[in-house]
């Protein structure tokens, strides 16, 4: 990480807060409300990811439900690029495609629209933290089964002690912030 990086990840470790306890008891859940609501922070946060792929030639941002909606918008504005919603089952109006993965307890499925990305398009995959790599792996397999290309995973908050990048192998992840 450059020096650039580092400042960048330190301010906005700076700006997230923590919630003890939620969703229960044991877990520090990492609120990015704070950041979003911070106008210089997060426009530094966007242009951070879209330098990272700007040469990429990405076509589509896709977005996981829900946080990831939210920084895969301005970054695909910032790339001149299309964006896509991945959302649970069922969300979506027209021809879906879908990838189940692992939950701790059980599986659960995300679905995009049959046509949301045309054969050999770069995609970036966005979401807000990457935790067992679980859900981006199920995207990545989602753009992959309808032809497109993923150039790249972004993920605001990478949790490396889950081991999330080992599902995600071969792929170029971008992380601004580690814990």
């Amino acid at each position: 990480m450059s020096v650039t990086a580092e400042a960048l990840s330190t301010k906005l470790k700076s700006i997230i807060r923590d919630v003890p306890d939620f969703p229960k008891p044991g877990i520090i859940f990492k609120d990015i409300t704070p950041l979003l609501a911070d106008h210089a922070a997060f426009t530094e946060l966007v242009q951070a990811f879209a330098d990272a792929y700007r040469g990429a030639g990405v076509t589509k941002v896709l977005g996981i439900e829900a946080r990831g909606f939210l920084l895969a918008a301005p970054i695909a504005m910032a790339l001149g690029a299309g964006i896509v919603p991945v959302r649970k089952k069922g969300k979506l109006p027209y021809k879906t495609v879908a990838a189940s993965y692992a939950l701790e307890y059980g599986t659960d499925t995300l679905e995009m629209h049959q046509d949301a990305v045309k054969p050999g398009e770069k995609v970036l995959v966005v979401d807000d933290v990457l935790a067992t790599g679980g859900t981006a792996a199920a995207v990545c397999e989602l753009v992959e089964k309808i032809g497109g290309k993923v150039a790249g995973v972004a993920m605001l908050i990478e949790l490396e002690f889950l081991n999330g990048r080992s599902k995600l192998a071969g792929r170029d992840i971008v992380s601004l912030i580690k814990y």
